[in-house]
């Protein structure tokens, strides 16, 4: 803020929003920035991004479409960056809330599988030999994924939202375009649930690393039923190739007893902070209990995915 100040003289109206709902700043056609306010607009971009680093992912999807920018930016990519920051002025008090309860996921109904007759039997999770013996409490491990189909207006590619937590603390967070252009939403699904597995086994390679032992399988949770339900599909189903390998990671996965993936209702996702841009009224109530709930922890607990399934 005190930069912005420095820069503008005043500081940033208040707002409500990152980025108004339904708002496409890939479609700006304002006049181009000259080189001054070109290193103006790369400066807050740069600001904006270590914000996230150490905790705002609510503007995290709001940075990462501006941030495509920088080399070329418009009057109005500036106008929507002192938007975001005026958004961060409004909701300055957000903190990563440090909650260190388990979820309470005895409700979740585990699904069974006969692997045998597949080309996943047999498979384990890959932990080194060398790894420390885990000490210390137990953690459960919970991710929330989700994929807003034909984000971008002009290269029609979808964004990947992905939040990990650890018992009841954010700990991870991800926002981005994917590489490919889906033309349905299971394939953009897929593609995020592929995502998200892999930075899955990262984080509990991570953690087995670090001696930190792992309450069993981690859970996943996405909003869209057909993929998380579409089991033993033939792969030939699958057109696109990279669709039949998103398939088979998620898949070999779950065989291994790695991942949970479960369906939740839209509206209780998080992560939808994480994959488009969101209205006010609609977010406010998932997003209040990860960022803007204060007190004890243990005395308000953070509500989670499972007590919505």
């Amino acid at each position: 803020m005190d930069n912005y100040l420095h820069l503008f003289g005043k500081r940033p109206h208040d707002v409500h929003l990152a980025v108004a709902q339904g708002d496409h700043p890939e479609l700006d056609a304002s006049e181009l920035l000259n080189n001054a306010s070109i290193q103006i607009y790369q400066s807050l971009i740069g600001s904006l991004q270590w914000a996230i680093q150490i905790g705002r992912f609510d503007i995290a999807t709001a940075v990462m479409m501006l941030s495509r920018f920088r080399a070329c930016p418009h009057q109005g990519h500036l106008d929507h960056v002192k938007h975001v920051i005026g958004y961060l002025s409004k909701f300055k008090h957000g903190v990563i809330r440090i909650c260190t309860d388990k979820p309470n996921c005895s409700n979740i109904p585990k699904k069974e599988y006969d692997w045998f007759c597949t080309c996943y039997v047999g498979a384990r999770e890959g932990i080194p030999e060398d790894c420390p013996t885990p000490r210390g409490n137990s953690v459960i491990a919970t991710t929330c994924v989700e994929a807003n189909l034909f984000h971008d207006m002009i290269s029609g590619q979808s964004v990947t939202g992905i939040l990990h937590l650890l018992n009841m603390t954010p700990v991870d967070w991800y926002s981005k375009l994917q590489t490919t252009v889906e033309t349905a939403t299971f394939g953009s699904e897929y593609v995020a649930a592929c995502t998200a597995t892999e930075q899955i086994l990262d984080l509990r390679l991570t953690l087995c690393c670090l001696g930190v032992p792992l309450d069993g399988p981690s859970f996943m949770f996405g909003d869209n039923e057909s993929a998380v339900n579409k089991g033993f599909c033939s792969p030939l189903q699958l057109h696109e190739r990279h669709n039949d390998l998103s398939y088979h990671c998620n898949w070999e996965a779950i065989a291994a007893d790695v991942t949970r993936f479960h369906h939740i209702v839209g509206t209780t996702n998080p992560v939808d902070i994480l994959s488009k841009h969101w209205g006010h009224l609609s977010i406010w109530e998932m997003l209040r209990p990860l960022m803007f709930l204060r007190g004890d922890p243990k005395a308000t607990p953070t509500p989670l995915i499972p007590v919505s399934l």
